[in-house]
């Protein structure tokens, strides 16, 4: 920095300094902004008192409405907002349901006749600490919740009660109950002398239903596929939420009339007579593996109250089994006059699949299980009696691939000048025209499996449904309606869970030797580059039971027994269809069909005849492009 530099700055600095000094004020002036100051401070203060002086004073009234309010309260529900909680019993011969007169509403549940995993003869659908279910009545100046009320309990039987909160002299509440013979619980919810309690256009009342639902069964991940919260439409068809992941406050758009808390072989059902209105709002949340429990479901519903007691708010209840002979039943019992279809509850799989085991799975079962076999036997049974219904298509598939591996030296003559990659549309239609030749179809191979297909997979959704497998005993299997582990490690492994399952790896060793031996006959039959792509195609097949191990492991010993049985029965089929199919005889037959086609071709008929005139097409069009083509040369 060099020395003009240094006198620049000094000169800036003073001349700030003396201006600075210049334009300060004076006493007096500094006496006059001080006590603005002062005036402004007292403002600010003054504003801010009177601001807390208004906040408390909305609290305090909030807190004497509030106290008047609990006063009110008390002063209504003097005599039920006291007491203590004491249970009153309804049973029958199947279900036995514990009241609590704190509420009045049911809190224990007991299905008789189905064993728990513990090897207890009844199975505890819940208690009192795994679901509530409160009614919320919106009066004038205060809310009801009936969860807050001690009722008196009277007309007292086995399979009635009347559950009673007194308001005030003429004034009360009352819940009626009426057990019926199986698993359907009536009620009818009503108010005595209270409609000056509510405004004049009451009409409604708001309901919360929550429930922790318990794992009733061992395979935690099994049960938790068919554990859900369902729900009926009013104009008929059911839905329910998602039961694979968390999901919070759904709204269901529809009117419904009932909602149900769904494990695998049990449900709780709450039916309105009424309907519950639009926009209720639903929620699943999973719980963890271990904890005991499903899932955690709550529901929060809206229906029709009459505050005058003139018409009561009538509800039924299911608690019981999924069984759809039961549910069929319980349904002509119900007083509502309703199409509930509360047989949905047990799900008999897709549009399609559903008729074959609602009009045919069904009754076969019934008639089987009606002689009093084990389950185990009911299954070897149907598999055997399905094998002998779809026996004939078999056989028909098997004699089309015989027929086709009789006539694969034909076709390797017929074929063999079309070696290249750019001959494979004139290999496949000579390929065509022989098989043609002989009245022979590459497709009714495929069509009698396809047509088998619908029967296979309606098992597929109808043995994990059926609870008359649970807790049934067959062979080394403890229990038909789940897993049934040789080895156990007690963590979890991705993708194997925690487990080995015997009838998983059985039925995974016969879809190996099936597909092994499916792979042999298609095998025989391939000519040229087939042949080579069928070797892509077989390690393809090879790798399915290894699929299958990864899905089917947590999947019910039932229902693997029933493929593994299925599958054994197809090979054996297949072995001894090939053992009595004579290739020689075979061939003749096939020669003298060909004999017949050359001596009168007008007696072609079916897919031979349109195979080939759609030969005969092709060539015509084959030939049309070949002259187009020269005369655009010669041009």
């Amino acid at each position: 920095m060099d020395k003009n530099t240094i006198t620049g700055f000094i000169l800036i600095a003073a001349v700030l300094i003396g201006f600075s000094w210049w334009n300060k004020p004076s006493e007096e002036q500094m006496a006059q902004m001080r006590q603005q100051d002062s005036l402004q401070e007292v403002a600010r203060k003054k504003a801010e008192e009177t601001k807390k002086a208004a906040q408390l004073a909305a609290t305090e009234k909030k807190a004497q409405k509030l106290a008047q309010a609990q006063q009110d309260t008390a002063a209504l529900f003097h005599s039920a907002l006291s007491g203590s909680a004491q249970p009153v019993v309804l049973k029958n011969n199947k279900l036995e349901l514990t009241l609590s007169t704190k509420g009045g509403t049911v809190t224990k549940a007991i299905i008789r006749g189905y064993k728990d995993q513990k090897g207890n003869p009844d199975v505890v659908l819940f208690d009192e600490k795994e679901q509530q279910l409160k009614f919320m009545l919106s009066g004038k100046e205060q809310n009801i919740i009936t969860s807050d009320l001690f009722f008196t309990p009277s007309n007292v039987t086995d399979s009635t009660v009347t559950m009673t909160a007194v308001a005030a002299p003429g004034q009360e509440l009352a819940i009626d109950y009426r057990l019926g013979p199986d698993y359907l619980l009536h009620m009818s919810l009503h108010a005595k002398g209270m409609s000056g309690l509510f405004p004049p256009t009451t009409n409604e009342m708001d309901i919360q239903w929550d429930e922790k639902c318990r794992q009733q069964e061992r395979g935690y991940s099994f049960e938790n596929r068919y554990a859900a919260i369902t729900y009926h439409h009013a104009d008929g068809g059911t839905d329910k939420l998602n039961d694979q992941k968390d999901q919070t406050d759904v709204e269901i758009d529809e009117v419904i009339d009932w909602v149900c808390f769904k494990t695998q072989f049990f449900s709780a059902v709450m039916i309105a007579k009424d309907d519950f209105q639009k926009n209720a709002k639903m929620t699943s949340l999973l719980q963890e593996k271990g904890t005991g429990y499903l899932k955690d479901y709550s529901a929060k519903l809206k229906t029709a109250f009459d505050p005058t007691g003139q018409k009561a708010s009538e509800f039924e209840f299911y608690y019981g089994p999924n069984d759809f002979r039961t549910l069929n039943r319980i349904e002509d019992q119900s007083t509502f006059g309703k199409d509930l279809q509360l047989e949905r509850l047990v799900y008999l799989g897709w549009w399609i699949i559903r008729p074959i085991n609602r009009w045919f799975t069904l009754y076969i079962f019934d008639w089987l299980t009606s002689f009093g076999f084990n389950m185990g036997i009911v299954l070897i049974l149907i598999t055997l009696l399905l094998k002998a219904i779809t026996f004939p298509l078999v056989k028909k598939s098997y004699m089309s691939s015989a027929k086709m591996r009789v006539l694969k030296p034909k076709l390797d003559e017929a074929t063999k000048q079309y070696d290249k990659p750019e001959d494979q549309m004139q290999k496949q239609q000579a390929m065509m025209a022989e098989y043609s030749k002989y009245g022979v179809s590459p497709l009714s191979g495929c069509l009698p499996m396809l047509i088998q297909m619908p029967i296979w997979m309606a098992l597929f959704f109808f043995v994990p449904n059926a609870i008359q497998l649970r807790g049934e005993k067959f062979l080394w299997m403890d229990d038909l309606s789940t897993y049934d582990p040789i080895i156990e490690w007690g963590k979890e492994i991705w993708g194997i869970g925690d487990h080995l399952s015997l009838t998983c790896i059985l039925f995974c060793v016969a879809n190996l030797l099936y597909s092994y031996m499916s792979m042999r006959q298609q095998k025989d039959q391939m000519v040229g580059q087939q042949a080579e792509q069928m070797k892509v195609m077989q390690y393809m097949m090879y790798l399915m039971p290894l699929m299958f191990f990864f899905i089917f492991n947590e999947y019910s010993s039932g229902l693997n027994f029933y493929y593994f049985v299925s599958l054994f029965f197809s090979a054996a089929i297949m072995w001894t269809l090939r053992k009595t199919t004579n290739d020689e005889k075979l061939l003749a037959i096939l020669e003298r069909k060909y004999q017949e086609n050359k001596n009168n071709p007008k007696k072609k008929g079916g897919m031979a005849a349109r195979i080939e005139q759609m030969q005969k097409q092709t060539e015509e069009l084959r030939r049309l492009r070949m002259e187009q083509e020269k005369m655009k040369k010669n041009k």
